[in-house]
């Protein structure tokens, strides 16, 4: 099984640390932003198999970000995890209707995280 690449984006340090912590304790080898204008550059650089994205983020939120990673044809195919605090049904539905291929509530589960990302990464070698 191959090591898996996860660009974190948060702008919160408390829940970046915890979400990376518990991601590299897992083997995966993750990068960390904090704004949603570090996102497209650290994803063309990185190339990461996954991106978990905040979507309340100072300056362009997460669902600018994802329309800027998706007009590149480098990143569009990255898969994009929306996190965030709104719990509600419709936040869920506004998200993957927008296009993020998945929706994480925050709290994390510290638990269930490693196994979620993994199951939104995209495989090796694919475009």
């Amino acid at each position: 099984m191959s090591v898996l690449s996860v660009l974190l984006v948060e702008d919160n340090p408390r829940n970046l640390k915890l979400a990376r912590d518990v991601l590299e304790f897992a083997g995966f080898v993750v990068t960390a932003v904090m704004t949603g204008e570090e996102v497209l550059p650290a994803a063309l650089h990185v190339r990461p198999d996954v991106i978990l994205m905040d979507l309340q983020l100072p300056g362009i939120d997460g669902h600018a970000a994802l329309s800027r990673l998706r007009a590149d044809p480098q990143t569009a195919g990255i898969p994009v995890v929306a996190v965030s605090a709104f719990a509600m049904r419709v936040d869920r539905e506004r998200a993957l209707e927008e296009g993020f291929d998945g929706y994480l509530e925050k709290p994390i589960s510290v638990r269930e995280l490693p196994d979620q990302v993994r199951r939104h990464a995209a495989p090796r070698g694919d475009p």
